[in-house]
């Protein structure tokens, strides 16, 4: 196992795949990556030397990408943002309901019956 970015990545995966349970990056962005750097999308994570592994780490905190725990902030920040001008959408998270339109009346039974708690973060 290694670890990247508060996150156990799987030797045995491909780099594509294990780069992608670092949260906050996505197919599309472990793409640019490995384009970038001349790795093959099928080159296993175990396969990487010392020095390409840095390479790939330096590269991912050098670029603009906004991963694990500054991308959960971001979002608790505007899901609080969201609640505190109350508005519908807000109202709607903060009571576990579909946001988008959705109709409650006969498909969102279970969300309806298994609201949770709002979690608190400490930041």
């Amino acid at each position: 196992m290694v670890y990247l970015f508060e996150t156990e990545l799987s030797e045995k995966k491909s780099i594509y795949y294990s780069l992608q349970k670092i949260y906050g990056l996505k197919n599309s962005q472990v793409k640019f990556i490995c384009k970038t750097l001349g790795y093959s999308l099928n080159l296993k994570l175990s396969q990487l030397s010392k020095e390409q592994l840095n390479q790939l780490i330096k590269f991912i905190e050098n670029s603009s990408f906004i991963l694990n725990n500054d991308l959960r902030k971001l979002n608790y920040k505007i899901f609080k943002n969201l609640i505190e001008i109350k508005s519908y959408r807000g109202l709607r998270r903060l009571n576990n309901l579909p946001v988008r339109g959705q109709r409650t009346h006969t498909n969102a039974k279970t969300s309806k019956r298994f609201k949770k708690k709002i979690v608190s973060f400490n930041f």
